[in-house]
Parts: structure tokens; sequence; C-alpha cells
């Protein structure tokens, strides 16, 4: 605002002088294009009166006082009867210029800003108006033709000599870019900034010779800047000029030894001569400083992930990890992509540790919650797996597959009427996933058979099978529920054997299929199935199972032993005991 009251200050001086005596000193001299232009806009009129004049200038000054307060509709309407008296007033045209320009009507302020130019050619304002008005309306070359005027025609007004540099350097024109920056220098001196515009520019011209060149004069004049050093390798190193990008450095980190970018730049350097050991130590260096950026460090980490499983850098990159928590322990981020890494890698208990001290410090992210919920269940955590999902459903209460942990984690605690209810709450969320909605179903069947809701079991499992005719866990829990139950047993058998056929070697679906056998009072069929069962496990359940079908053959003294193993194991029956005591089935 400063240069509007000042632009008032000079309309309001210069319009008292109306429109004689300055006007009248530029008829010997040859007229800009802005002056021929508008040589023919202001109307011929007779010279107003005194009380004319005194008309107009309360107008003026009243539509000053609106322009200021900026209801410059108010303001034009003011303007515009001032001009009706004194067309050929270089202020009123400028600020008629300047009010059509603030409610953005350039087409109709470009002709009044040249009027007001040719009636007052020596005022810089009227000409930076019409600069602004040709920039805006993309008529660079016109703009550029105005700030040339500007300078030909007002004193002292070499700085514009930089908007004129600027106008040229956003339209690509390079060489009228690089020819200002020349008359700057030789008007103003050397300038530092004016080193780094034409190093800019000859880059965008891919002409990195010339950028170099600039580049030492930088170094030459800014001997202890190391920004300069910085750039300047990366130019060299981007040349293929390696051993020069290296020395350069190693010249910034003599002023600054401490510089991580340097040593990063060092060991990308390094790497590219096949020194991985130097390259190693340098990016260790810059890893371990605060003053590198997180973001470039979780770029870096980002692009090795992308490059696993690879043992070759799996090593460095963990160390990397490490150091970007060191050294930005209050970055949720440093947490969050140690935990993806360590993920990738195995590391699943330090990865869902990270991911919780990310969550402590920013709990808003979706992604970083569901990672440590499968991080429990992949680590058999169920009271954790409880409490993560807990806390992410307190965050995140419409996403289904919180919903799913949480119930799944209550399952396995054995809290049935909770899994049952968080499960069922979930699945109506993922009514328009089919997927999902099976996974909900899934575990339904296995919660709702532990509350003996076998009519609701059913359904659950048959819903499934519906959807995916071989899904396993189904095929292998309902299945034996079915025949712990003596219910339906032609059916519990079609599913056994149905995974038999596909998986003729898993202890488990053989022991299910097994005790079909058993409840249909098939013992011999029975008896094979968990002789091959046996011989692939030793789980206590599948032992307890071969004692009792012995036992149903008449080998007592065999089932003993056998139920005697079982007992060893720690997760046999409820009945193992009286089992041994008794030497007699009980079920």
């Amino acid at each position: 605002m400063m240069i509007q009251f000042r632009n008032i200050v000079l309309a309001a001086s210069c319009f008292i002088l109306l429109a004689g005596g300055a006007t009248q000193a530029q008829n010997g001299k040859r007229k800009s294009k802005a002056q021929q232009t508008a040589a023919t806009q202001a109307p011929v009129q007779a010279q107003p009166t005194e009380q004319e004049l005194q008309i107009s200038e309360s107008l003026f000054l009243d539509g000053v006082k609106y322009f200021m307060l900026e209801d410059f509709d108010r303001a034009l309407q003011l303007f515009q009867k001032a001009y009706t008296i004194t067309p050929n007033n270089a202020a009123i045209n400028y600020k008629l210029a300047e009010t059509y320009f603030a409610l953005k009507n350039y087409k109709m302020a470009t002709p009044f800003a040249q009027t007001a130019i040719v009636k007052e050619p020596k005022n810089e304002y009227y000409y930076l108006l019409l600069a602004k008005l040709h920039t805006d309306q993309k008529q660079y070359t016109e703009a550029a033709q105005t700030y040339n005027e500007l300078m030909r025609n007002v004193p002292n007004s070499e700085q514009y000599l930089f908007q004129l540099a600027d106008l040229y350097l956003s339209q690509s024109k390079y060489a009228d870019a690089l020819k200002t920056y020349e008359r700057i220098e030789k008007e103003f001196g050397p300038m530092e900034q004016l080193s780094v515009n034409r190093q800019q520019i000859y880059l965008r011209q891919k002409n990195i010779p010339k950028a170099l060149e600039e580049g030492e004069k930088l170094l030459a004049n800014s001997p202890t800047d190391v920004r300069y050093f910085l750039a300047q390798a990366e130019l060299y190193s981007a040349s293929q000029q390696t051993d020069k990008a290296i020395t350069t450095l190693q010249k910034a980190l003599q002023l600054e030894p401490g510089n991580p970018y340097a040593h990063l730049m060092l060991s990308d350097l390094h790497r590219q001569k096949g020194n991985k050991s130097q390259s190693e130590k340098e990016v260790k260096q810059a890893f371990a400083s605060p003053e590198l950026d997180i973001d470039t460090k979780v770029r870096i980490l980002v692009d090795l992930i992308r490059q696993l499983p690879n043992t070759e850098i799996e090593g460095m990159a963990l160390t990397l990890a490490d150091l970007t928590i060191e050294s930005h322990p209050e970055e949720a981020k440093a947490f969050a992509v140690a935990g993806d890494l360590q993920t990738i890698v195995g590391k699943k208990e330090q990865a869902r540790n990270n991911y919780l001290e990310a969550v402590k410090l920013d709990d808003s992210h979706f992604k970083i919650w569901q990672q440590i919920v499968l991080l429990d269940a992949d680590l058999n955590e169920a009271s954790a797996l409880v409490e993560h999902s807990g806390k992410a459903l307190e965050l995140f209460p419409n996403q289904a597959i919180f919903w799913f942990y949480n119930g799944t984690g209550h399952l396995i605690e054995k809290n049935y009427d909770k899994a049952v209810k968080s499960l069922e709450y979930g699945k109506r969320l993922s009514v328009a996933e089919p997927e999902l909605v099976a996974q909900f179903n899934m575990q339904l069947g296995d919660g709702y058979n532990s509350l003996k809701e076998y009519k609701k079991s059913d359904e659950a499992y048959e819903a499934v099978l519906a959807h995916d005719a071989n899904n396993e866990h189904v095929l292998n829990n309902y299945s034996y529920f079915l025949s712990l139950r003596n219910e339906n047993l032609p059916r519990a058998k079609e599913m056994a054997a149905r995974l038999i056929q596909k998986y003729p070697n898993n202890p488990t679906y053989l022991d299910t299929y097994a005790w079909v056998l058993y409840k249909a009072g098939d013992f011999k069929g029975a008896l094979k199935l968990l002789e091959q069962a046996v011989a692939l496990s030793d789980d206590a359940t599948i032992v307890e199972h071969y004692g009792d079908v012995l036992f149903k053959l008449g080998k007592q003294e065999e089932a003993l032993t056998q139920w005697q193993r079982a007992k060893l194991k720690g997760e046999a029956s409820a009945f193992i005991d009286k089992k041994i005591k008794d030497r007699k089935l009980y079920e």
C-alpha cells in the first residue's frame, strides 16, 4: 500500500498542473509507442474554466478517498466525472487506469495508463502500472518495451533493469535476460545474484560448461559460502567429472566439517567409483546429523526399501534407519520408515515397537495402525492385538479391518461374547466387500461355535463356503465341530475328504478327517489316517486321538502309551488324566 499512497500524492500534485506546463515540453521530442498509442485517446476540448477546474479537483479528491476505502466502483464514477471536465489531466488518467486495474478490467485500464504517460512522461509509477497491465494480459513484449521507455525517459531509474530481466526470464528469452544482466553489471557492478541467475539460465539451456564457469566465479567471489561448493560439486557430478566433484566437496567440508549434504554427495560419488566402504562411512555421517532433514532421510530409506530383499544393502539400511531415529527422536515418520524396513526384513517385533513409537507422536495415520495390528497377529500376541485394535477403533471407528482384528484377538483370548460383537459390527460395515464379509463369517463361525450357538455358527460357515467352496479354515473347523457334535456327519466327511485330497500331508487335516471317521464308527479308517498324522506331527490333540482310536480297536496298552505322550505335551483334553488313571476312554 505504500506505493499506492505515494501514487495518490503524486497524482494529486500533478492534478493541479492540469493539462499544461510539462506536457508541452515533450512536443519537440520523439514520441514513444505509449505516447503514439494514447495521442488520440483524450478528446479535444476548450480549456476548462477556473470553476470547472475546482469541480474536477473536488471530484478527483473524493474519488481518491473512495479508492483508499477500496470502494472502487464509487471511485470509478467520480474519476469518470472528473475526466469529462479535464480529460488531459495525467493524474486523472492514471487513477482511472489504477481503478480499472483494481477492478481487474485490464483492457479498459490500458489506454488510460498510456495517456497518463503521454501527459507526464517522467512519472515512473505511470510506466510501472502500464507494465503491470501488459504483463497481466500476457503482452510481454509490450511490457518489456514499457520498462525500456521508463528507463529511457525517467532519470535514475536503472533499478528497473531487474524487473526487465525477470520479465525476459519468465518468457524464456534467455539471450535478452543475459544481455540485461550485462547492463545491470555495467550499471551496478558485479553481483553475486547475477552469477546465480546466469548459472540458472545456462543450466536451463543445458550449457554445463558455461554453468560451471559461473560456478567458479561464485566460488572465487564467495570462498566461504558452502552452498556454492555444494552446487558446483553437483554440477561436476552431473557432467561425470567425479574427481573434481569430490575435491570440491572436500573443500566444502574444510569450511563446514559436519555438513551432511556434502557427506551425502560424497557417499554417492564414492559408490559410483566402487569404493563401498567409504561410501557407507560418508552416508552414516550424513544420517547421524540432525541437520540432514528428515524428509531427505526418509526418501533415501524408501529407495532402499524398494530394493529389498537384498542381503548386500539390508544391514546398511537397518543402520541408517536406527540413525534416523537417533537424530530425529520427535519425528513420527522416522519410526514409521524404520518399521517399514524392519517388517520387510522380518524383524517383526522391532517393527511393531517402532510403529507404536510413531503413533505416540502422531496417531492420525491409518496405515501405521493397520501395520501394528497385522504384526500383533503375526506375532501371535492376542492381548496386544486386542489392546492396539481397540486404540485404533477409538480413532477409526468406521474401519472394518480394526473390528476384524479386535474380534479375532478376543476370540483367541476366549472372550467369545466380545469377539462376536466386534465381528458382527465389522461385518455390517463390510457389506459392500464380499471378501471381507467372508473373513468375518469365518471368525464368527468359530466364535458362535464356542458360545454353543450352533445354528449361527453353521450359517456363518455355510455363508463362507457359498462364497469360497474351498476355504481351508472353514472346511477343517466346520467338519471337526460337526463331528464333535455328532451332527451331519456325511457333510463333515465330504468337507474333510476334500481337504485331504488337496493337502494329503497336512497332519491337522488328517486328524480332522480321522475324527470324523471315528465319530462315524470307522475306526480302522481313522487309525490309518492318524498313523500318517502322528508320523508328521507330535501335536498333543493328534496323539491323544491316536490313543482313543487304538483303545476302540482293543489296543489298550498302546492307547495308554499315546495318552501319556499326549499329557507330556501339556495341550491334551480335560479327560487325559482320567483316561490314564482309569485306563479307560472318556469322551
